[in-house]
């Protein structure tokens, strides 16, 4: 029997590399390893083929050196056999677009880096491919993450708010906002399909962090079910309190024995409008990377370890959204009681 799995995938597939301006005669690569979707692999290459492009698919070792499962939880520095290995990092640079299909991509890696500078865009796939379609970006989505970036850009303090008990404070000078839009268009850039948010490195930030009920931890993915209070002091987590997940989250600084696991590293809000707080919830753990809560229209997005503005390496990166904040940006509130507000 013939696989036509990738069939319904296609024009999905094709519509995102359209937006990543796949071009008649650019080389794209499709990058994956044994245990990508092979659905995805057929898909990629089609989409880039029938746009034109000189298309090839590098399958490559899998095996992460990051000390934790490397199933779609984003902490992970990527595959060995692509950071050891020079000839498949110039087969990357040599690329116009590389499709990232393996299971944790490269996002904290210095050699993702290194590609970018050769000018490869880079767009990063992994979720369910409902999650896939359902949060198909539109090209107008890249105005509205910069319109917020140059807000982030152009202010000097970042306050969030909760009923919950949330009262921190973020210096923003020297912060390098970011954004994600869900593609991947312009030189060196990287992107992941599907997201939509902005982001900030800062390196100050005080007060606390009170997860309530229903907030989202990953790379766990897993729901907060009783109250966890962080007191954080110059971008330090000083204190855990709560119950369970409260232990849990001491548990794994104490295991990760990194120095820079308990510093806060990036931080932000979602804006994407389609996604689905409760699609953590309804896939097995290795079905998706949580990029629904991650980008959640919304959302206050925090995450502990790497900064690579302060030059920071660290495995102990967890990412933690929350709904029900408000986010001030200097006298602009982005964000009231987890609603975007209207500007």
């Amino acid at each position: 029997m013939f696989d036509l799995s990738s069939v319904d995938l296609l024009d999905a597939f094709t519509r995102e590399l359209r937006l990543c301006k796949v071009s008649d005669g650019e080389h794209v690569v499709v990058l994956s390893e044994p245990n990508s979707r092979g659905d995805y692999v057929a898909a990629a290459f089609g989409a880039a083929k029938s746009l034109g492009a000189r298309v090839i698919s590098a399958t490559v070792p899998g095996g992460s050196p990051a000390p934790m499962p490397s199933t779609h939880t984003g902490a992970g520095p990527g595959l060995a056999s692509v950071l050891e290995d020079t000839a498949a990092q110039d087969l990357l640079k040599s690329a116009d677009l590389v499709v990232d299909l393996t299971q944790e991509g490269f996002i904290h890696a210095p050699v993702q880096q290194e590609i970018l500078r050769a000018g490869t865009r880079i767009i990063f796939v992994c979720d369910a491919p409902d999650v896939l379609i359902r949060n198909l970006p539109k090209e107008s989505d890249k105005q509205l993450v910069l319109r917020e970036t140059e807000l982030l850009k152009s202010s000097q303090v970042m306050r969030v708010t909760s009923a919950a008990g949330t009262d921190l404070t973020v210096q923003l000078a020297g912060s390098k906002p970011e954004f994600q839009t869900g593609f991947a268009d312009d030189p060196g850039r990287w992107d992941h399909w599907p997201s939509t948010m902005v982001l900030c490195w800062p390196e100050i930030s005080d007060g606390r962090i009170v997860l309530a009920e229903g907030d989202i931890l990953l790379p766990f993915k897993e729901y907060v079910h009783t109250p966890v209070t962080l007191h954080i002091a110059g971008g330090h987590i000083e204190k855990v309190e709560g119950g369970a997940e409260a232990r849990m989250l001491e548990t794994f600084f104490e295991d990760a024995d990194d120095q820079w696991g308990r510093f806060l590293s990036h931080m932000g809000w979602g804006l994407m409008r389609s996604a689905d707080w409760f699609a953590t919830a309804m896939y097995g753990k290795g079905d998706l990377m949580g990029m629904d809560a991650r980008a959640f229209a919304g959302n206050f997005l925090w995450s502990t370890g790497p900064h690579p503005v302060l030059g920071r390496e660290s495995y102990a990166h967890l990412d933690i959204a929350m709904r029900g904040c408000t986010v001030a940006v200097d006298s602009t509130e982005v964000v009231v009681d987890g609603e975007l507000t209207d500007r």
